[in-house]
């Protein structure tokens, strides 16, 4: 208030400043910029170790960006990275055709994934174990089995799924490299049909082709039993297999066998009605049967 004459008030109201309030205000300004970036740098840190191997409640990887089919599954076929495959040079030069340097515009019938797409595959739908059945039918011709335990996810309501798959490696479909190898060849062969069959994979591994036609005569060191000239096929081997190991020389002792085999629950199969001869027998059910017939 100022007096300036008489009777003459004059009021002058002047702004108080509230120094505490200002600087609570600036406070959480600062705390709240201070927030976005921490939360900003949070967000852009990649993880690592432990927090890749991390899974959600459907038991799929947090870190991995995943891709579905129309019916919900998982996409495993997109899932391989580009650079686990590559051209079929067999398939092309069976047909007289050039081989493509590159992959792109390729169907899976055209390609071969290897070893460590198969391995990557694996990893990202997760197991428990892995195991192996191999058995030496004879000289030069090995069967193996690979039992896969997978981690349960949403595509089987959580719960663990096993499964089984058979291959074989001989001096028939190897080459002189491998032949010192068979039982190691044989496991990775079923490994990589074991997974690609179960994950719907429908392009062949690496490791299933018949490497023989890189084979030098020269080298090898086999010589062929007499029973050797059956044909050289899964079925083949079976019908060879069973007159070698068990005298079994004819479909219709074959076919009382398999009805031992079904008592004893060892073979259970409702297709076998259905076999007529050897040829009618897949090459899965082939595998699988030479296992069983050779232990």
């Amino acid at each position: 208030m100022l007096i300036t004459g008489k009777n003459q008030i004059t009021f002058i109201f002047m702004n108080k400043t509230d120094t505490k309030t200002k600087s609570v205000k600036a406070a959480k300004k600062v705390t709240k910029k201070t927030a976005k970036v921490v939360k900003k740098a949070t967000k852009n840190k990649k993880p690592h170790g432990p927090d890749l191997y991390k899974r959600d409640e459907h038991g799929l990887l947090q870190n991995t960006e995943y891709h579905f089919n129309e019916d919900g599954s998982v996409d495993w076929r997109s899932m391989i990275k580009p650079e686990f495959l590559y051209p079929n040079k067999g398939w092309f030069e069976m047909r007289g055709q050039q081989v493509p340097s590159s992959t792109e515009g390729l169907r899976d019938n055209q390609l071969l994934i290897m070893l460590g797409g198969i391995k990557e595959l694996a990893k990202l739908r997760g197991f428990r174990a892995v195991a192996y059945d191999v058995r030496n039918v004879e000289e030069g011709y090995v069967t193996s089995r690979c039992d896969i335990d997978w981690i349960g996810n949403y595509e089987s309501s959580n719960m663990e799924v096993s499964y089984e798959d058979y291959a074989n490696a001989s001096l028939e479909n190897t080459d002189a490299f491998c032949e010192k190898f068979l039982e190691t060849i044989a496991c990775n062969r079923s490994f990589v049909r074991c997974v690609r069959n179960f994950l719907n994979i429908h392009i062949v591994g690496a490791d299933e082709i018949d490497k023989s036609g890189n084979r030098s005569e020269s080298k090898s060191t086999f010589t062929p039993s007499p029973s050797s000239n059956a044909p050289i096929t899964p079925s083949g081997l079976l019908e060879k297999t069973l007159l070698e190991k068990h005298d079994v020389s004819s479909f219709d002792s074959f076919k009382d066998m398999l009805r031992d085999l079904w008592k004893e629950g060892k073979y259970l199969n409702e297709e076998v009605k259905d076999w007529n001869s050897f040829d009618d027998i897949s090459a899965k059910e082939a595998r699988k049967l030479i296992g069983i017939i050779s232990k």
